[in-house]
């Protein structure tokens, strides 16, 4: 019998990790009936990123209202989740990762009696504060999910010391590289173009700064910023890209204090592969973002996490990425050792990187036939 398979997501990285899984089960359309549903958590990243993978979400929520409270959202999710429920036979739940969108959907699967199976399970900072909320949504959905899709065995073992049941552990790699597989040679040579378009010059010299959490506006930002300004200043025959997050509390304050840099290029949030394009070409990646400690390793390329702690350790144990808050003086003091040298100086084995193959959808949609049948 043909299972009705809910893929519930609300944000840009959702999205890219969670496509590749939505491809291969549509693969066999005699074993599932994939529902995707957006809650439009993230509305034009999220259907903007979709477009790319050649999907359209067959529900949209369109939950998001200005200045609502975390609280205020996740009412909302849960209602019109709950008139999906109600509207369709849902024979199982996927969700990906520790949003709002996650923890919501789980719920609402559980109310239901519906299983739950979630990607990327079992990542831990062990702060409930750092990420904020993210930290406490993957673990409140860790309860109540029925397979969990750990990238790693660090994340398996983090599952186990919680009391998870191993037979409903999996490790199968991180599906962020399966999207890194996905770009054609014509998606590069578009974005490419898009760059060249700009005068955004890509070449051995060029830094990517990615900065949004929660966790890090207030002062944090005005650190982060003022040793963005350092840096572009010392390192003036660098090029400094941005994609600033709409957030007014970031966009506002580096629009205003970084705008006038020359070097310095502040652009509105990127598609999926004109972001992917600037991590394969970077000399140094400045983020607090958690994908892109995952995507930044399969091109070599040294990342500065811009966070006090990471639920991807991996990275920090393999070398590939390290953590410096949002402390200026050590985003200074790391970013000059790297920006000092020739790129080609600062580059790492690719083989380093500790978050998969690029076969995990394949690994993950053999486990779900497996658990129906």
């Amino acid at each position: 019998m043909v299972k009705n398979i809910l893929f519930v997501f609300g944000t840009r990285p959702e999205v890219i990790k969670l496509a590749p899984v939505i491809l291969e089960l549509k693969k066999y359309p005699q074993r599932y009936n994939v529902i995707i549903c957006n809650t439009e958590q993230q509305k034009e990243l999220s259907n903007q990123t979709l477009s790319y993978f050649g999907l359209k979400a067959d529900i949209n929520l369109d939950v998001m209202k200005e200045n609502q409270s975390l609280s205020g959202v996740q009412s909302r999710i849960l209602t019109k989740l709950q008139e999906v429920f109600d509207a369709n036979k849902i024979d199982a739940t996927v969700v990906q990762g520790d949003t709002i969108s996650v923890l919501s959907g789980a719920l609402v699967s559980f109310y239901n009696k519906v299983p739950v199976f979630h990607v990327e399970a079992g990542l831990r900072s062990y702060d409930l504060f750092e990420p904020f909320p993210e930290e406490a949504m993957r673990q409140m959905t860790s309860r109540i999910t029925d397979l969990h899709f750990a990238p790693t065995g660090f994340n398996k073992e983090a599952l186990l010391k919680e009391d998870i049941l191993q037979s409903k552990i999996h490790v199968v790699g991180n599906t962020v590289i399966d999207a890194l597989f996905c770009l054609s040679d014509d998606v590069i040579s578009n974005a490419r173009k898009f760059y060249e378009q700009k005068g955004i010059p890509i070449d051995d010299k060029l830094v990517l700064i990615t900065a949004h959490r929660r966790e890090n506006h207030g002062e944090r930002i005005d650190r982060i910023i003022e040793a963005i300004k350092y840096l572009a200043q010392k390192y003036s025959d660098h090029s400094f890209v941005i994609p600033v997050h709409p957030n007014p509390n970031v966009k506002d304050k580096i629009y205003s204090r970084l705008g006038e840099l020359e070097n310095i290029y502040l652009l509105s949030p990127l598609d999926y592969p004109f972001l992917v394009y600037l991590m394969k070409n970077a000399k140094l990646i400045l983020t607090d973002s958690g994908g892109i400690q995952e995507e930044a390793p399969s091109f070599g390329c040294p990342t500065l996490v811009m966070r006090y702690e990471t639920e991807r350790t991996e990275g920090v144990q393999a070398g590939v990425s390290m953590l410096v808050g949002a402390d200026y003086e050590r985003i200074v003091e790391e970013s000059c050792a790297i920006l000092s040298k020739p790129k080609a100086k600062t580059r790492f084995d690719v083989k380093k990187n500790p978050y998969g193959d690029g076969h995990s959808s394949e690994k993950i949609e053999k486990l779900i036939n497996e658990f129906f049948s």
